[in-house]
């Protein structure tokens, strides 16, 4: 069970090493980052993005548009390019795909396309490899990644979970949130540090587990009162400390796989085995 994650989840320090770091955004260029799922969750990290969809519905106005699509198949991330005006670059696991033909610059970040449909080490290296586009020092990541990966991480057992995080770690509760309902099937939701606290906390009682990213400057402040709300309504909280998003989710993963491990699910397919209506919602089963 779990095998292709927890391979993924354990190789990440390798393949942050192998992240290319010899491109560069132009410094001068409006940019725009795209994809969906996992891949919009790394986009947003690069700062200005919007969801494929949007993208289609609504090109934005920017010089250059930074796609992230893993295997580079995704259809809607295809379309966001052909109805982008500007440059376009690819962040991807696959080189010979659609969409990095089409495309003006190709940053293969991953040495394989992931095998495990929960996606992990591929979302990481493309978050790194956003990072070094705009001219981030991701050398230090690997080490890091390393010493989070040797964390004890506890499985919950209450049916809902929060993921709150504000500024740079919305992305990561966002992708946390996905990855705890992919992986482990549990009714998980990623919602920002303030909102959190204006009308939400109606719907929190002692049956939700709460984690709160701890951010920095006025974000850390709120998330402080974010935890003493929620623990006033009887939430188990846990405030997480934030470091960077490469390194801040890897403790996400390692819950997926604790959760998963105990509710005896295998995370790999993220319910799309053959036959099953997961499958078919999803357009595909899994291969594995």
């Amino acid at each position: 069970m779990a095998g292709e994650t927890r391979r993924a989840v354990a190789a990440q320090p390798d393949w942050l090493r192998r992240v290319p770091t010899d491109k560069r955004l132009p410094a001068d260029a409006v940019v725009v980052h795209t994809g969906c799922g996992t891949s919009f969750h790394a986009a947003q990290t690069g700062g200005f993005a919007v969801q494929a969809l949007e993208a289609v519905l609504r090109p934005p106005r920017a010089d250059v548009m930074v796609c992230v699509s893993h295997e580079g198949g995704t259809e809607l991330t295809i379309e966001a390019e052909r109805m982008f005006g500007g440059d376009v670059w690819l962040v991807t696991g696959n080189p010979d795909s659609e969409l990095a033909q089409q495309v003006d610059e190709v940053i293969v970040c991953t040495p394989e396309i992931e095998r495990s449909w929960c996606h992990t080490a591929s979302y990481t290296s493309a978050v790194a490899a956003i990072a070094a586009l705009h001219g981030d020092d991701i050398s230090e990541l690997p080490a890091a990644v390393e010493q989070a990966l040797e964390q004890t991480v506890e499985p919950f057992e209450e049916a809902r979970v929060l993921v709150v995080g504000a500024g740079r770690d919305w992305p990561t509760a966002q992708e946390a949130a996905l990855k705890l309902r992919e992986g482990a099937w549990v009714d998980a939701s990623a919602y920002q540090t303030e909102q959190i606290l204006h009308g939400h906390l109606a719907a929190v009682d002692e049956s939700v587990r709460a984690y709160v990213l701890q951010g920095e400057g006025r974000a850390s402040v709120r998330a402080d009162d974010a935890v003493t709300a929620l623990e006033t309504l009887g939430c188990r909280v846990d405030l997480i400390p934030t470091v960077h998003p490469v390194v801040d989710v890897v403790y996400f993963h390692l819950l997926t796989l604790a959760v998963a491990e105990t509710r005896g699910i295998d995370p790999d397919p993220i319910r799309r085995t053959a036959g099953s209506p997961w499958a078919e919602a999803g357009g595909e089963p899994y291969p594995g």
